[in-house]
């Protein structure tokens, strides 16, 4: 039997614009039910995530509300209306008219939907480095409505750096990183807040400057930095968001609190001009694009608690054969920090550490 489910103004985007949809049912229950297969976005509208309707969303058959005839049990009969109403404050479900229309790939989306979009709009993310790996991880992450992200690194724009590094252009040779990353980061998406550390991130700044933010995207190219970020990130609780490039090769990989840190697998740094920078070796343009951009897609999906993070795996990636290889990561349980007995619990000399003359700064 058919019933007509009339579709409030602020749910309309999820049935294609459509007032009155008809739909198959016995029950009211079994009329959302069928709602929501065919209009999979509509689903965190109406539902809670425990399967129930949520309590600001009331339903009427014919006028009446259900809740005096039965609740979802109540019955209907072909050509009964079921009205939807939800509490409305001017804006839609928790979104401007504005944020649903930009936002209107996700929200159609059922891992997505209002709700996580919601939850993009309340997230926080430091991106360390604004540079190969940063730019396009912190465009998608600001096209994709993050409310907060974070940019350290007190580099400013070099010619050389146009050629990977897509948040600058000609005319901002010579500015601050930081500042041009927040001015093309505006024109993406001036909603936004983009708060800039044009400083370097140091063994005594690191921690207040990372306990501010829900996710770390490690964007650095140099291995006192990295190890810097990985320690902090650890003992703050933070999921940190691991990418680096190299000539055609790039890797990818997540470290979450209680499953391992950066340094199960390299315990310490090479020797000091063992490994060649990117400076030194190269990296082709594009590279940075896809491993910054896979950075920003483990990010989101951090963020919604969706799929399955590289979390314990790492993507390696040779851009000359195409060939994407996963490796499983080993928690090493005698590493110094996120060990059984951990013997390093605050930050250190990572120039030191590292092997590298004292006046290196730690950049991002």
């Amino acid at each position: 039997m058919a019933i007509e489910v009339q579709i409030p103004g602020p749910l309309r985007t999820y049935t294609e614009q459509q007032s009155k949809v008809q739909v198959e049912g016995g029950t009211v229950g079994e009329v959302l039910q069928n709602l929501k297969q065919t209009y999979p976005g509509i689903e965190s509208q109406i539902y809670e995530d425990d399967g129930t309707v949520r309590r600001f969303i009331n339903l009427f058959v014919n006028g009446e509300d259900v809740r005096g005839h039965g609740g979802i049990d109540t019955s209907v009969k072909d050509g009964d209306k079921l009205g939807i109403l939800p509490a409305m404050a001017g804006g839609s479900l928790g979104l401007s008219p504005d944020q649903v229309q930009r936002y209107h790939r996700h929200l159609i989306m059922p891992e997505v939907g209002s709700k996580g979009q919601r939850r993009l709009a309340n997230a926080t993310v430091l991106i360390v480095g604004a540079g190969g790996l940063g730019s396009p991880a912190a465009m998608y992450l600001a096209a994709a409505g993050v409310g907060k992200i974070g940019i350290a690194d007190f580099d400013v724009v070099d010619v050389s750096n146009l050629q990977r590094q897509i948040l600058h252009g000609v005319e901002d040779v010579g500015r601050p990183k930081t500042d041009s990353a927040r001015d093309t980061l505006n024109r993406i998406n001036p909603t936004v807040e983009v708060v800039a550390h044009n400083e370097p991130l140091t063994s005594a700044n690191a921690r207040a400057i990372i306990s501010q933010y829900d996710v770390i995207v490690n964007g650095t190219d140099n291995f006192p930095t990295r190890y810097l970020v990985n320690d902090v990130a650890y003992w703050e609780g933070k999921p940190l968001v691991d990418g680096s490039i190299m000539r055609f090769d790039g890797q990818l990989t997540v470290y979450a609190p209680g499953y391992g840190c950066y340094r199960d697998l390299f315990p310490t740094p090479p020797p000091a001009g063992a490994v060649p920078s990117c400076a030194e070796a190269g990296v082709l343009g594009v590279l940075p694009g896809i491993i910054g951009s896979l950075q920003a897609l483990e990010t989101i999906k951090l963020i919604l608690g969706i799929g399955e993070p590289m979390i314990g795996r790492m993507l390696i990636f040779d851009g000359l054969s195409f060939e994407f290889r996963e490796l499983k990561l080993r928690k090493d349980p005698e590493c110094p920090v996120c060990g059984e007995q951990p013997t390093i619990t605050e930050p250190i000399d990572y120039v030191e550490f590292c092997g590298l003359p004292q006046e290196t700064a730690l950049v991002g």
